[in-house]
């Protein structure tokens, strides 16, 4: 099962409503994914700052005094905004490398959700519309950004088993659907150093893209040459810091609708997800092709 949303802006004048559109999108899909819910929200970009995403199964104690911590161990100021069980660390983007090395010596059940210059990512179990309360995602602003309902099928209910899974820079993938050979792929991507922090098949396509980029790459080439190395049906909303991409197995028996307007371009599991959008009864509504690669960039 499992349900996914997107969102991406044309309308400069909707970003202060991102987080209300992309909520009660995700709320929508509800039924699909019970289980856990995560969102990520692109924003504004900071000239020269970045941010880290952190989340603690015990906030109180590991977020007491972590900012001040951080900051001498790495030799810069560092701020820090906590929202419920995870908080946002600020800092100098080049600093983001030693921010996450000596973060793991410091605190180490402070779990990265995300790194980058503008991307934050909320995850935890529960149903959608109260993981998005929980974190005030309807008040958030931004330019594009993805949300995924999960019904866990191949491996536990946890907070790091829920999408989005970040495994590169302003990057992020949600997944519906199942890969055969993620197991395989999980070996051969440890062997050329990449690390993994569960057992979910969709964090490995998150790090076979990331591989693919880090290689020369680009994001459209990298959901290409997927379709040839990844096996299994899937459908993937990918998220880089420019915007965001679509693509569906060869077979494409997941569903999948998006719509364009000149406004902003939403992606849904299933229609209903986007019947709010405003002027959606406008929208060029289509189903994305099989192995077909769709990307819009701001």
């Amino acid at each position: 099962m499992c349900g996914i949303v997107g969102l991406f802006l044309k309308d400069r004048s909707l970003e202060p409503k991102l987080g209300e559109m992309l909520t009660t999108m995700l709320i929508t899909m509800t039924d699909r994914g019970p289980d856990s819910a995560g969102i990520a929200i692109y924003g504004a970009d900071a000239d020269g700052e970045g941010k880290l995403t952190v989340q603690s199964a015990n906030a109180e104690k590991d977020f007491a005094g972590l900012a001040e911590d951080l900051g001498k161990a790495i030799g810069t100021k560092v701020g820090m905004e906590r929202k419920d069980s995870h908080a946002i660390l600020r800092l100098a983007g080049e600093k983001l490398g030693a921010a996450r090395a000596a973060l793991a010596e410091l605190r180490p059940d402070v779990r990265v959700m995300s790194a980058g210059d503008i991307i934050e990512i909320y995850k935890e179990t529960g149903l959608p519309k109260d993981v998005a309360a929980r974190f005030e995602v309807s008040k958030m602003s931004g330019r594009h950004g993805i949300g995924h309902t999960r019904m866990a099928t191949e491996s536990a209910v946890t907070t790091m088993g829920a999408h989005p899974f970040s495994t590169g820079m302003d990057q992020c993938l949600v997944h519906n659907g199942s890969l055969s050979n993620h197991n395989t792929l999980r070996r051969e991507l440890i062997r050329e150093g990449l690390s993994f922090a569960t057992q979910n098949d969709t964090e490995v396509a998150a790090a076979y893209l990331s591989h693919k980029l880090a290689q020369g790459m680009d994001l459209g080439d990298a959901l290409r040459a997927g379709l040839e190395d990844l096996d299994g049906f899937y459908t993937f909303v990918v998220g880089t810091k420019d915007g965001f991409g679509v693509v569906r197995d060869p077979i494409a028996c997941k569903p999948a609708v998006m719509a364009e307007t000149d406004q902003y371009v939403a992606f849904g599991s299933e229609y209903r997800a986007l019947v709010d959008l405003p002027g959606i009864e406008n929208a060029r509504v289509w189903e994305p092709e099989p192995a077909t690669v769709y990307f819009w960039k701001h």
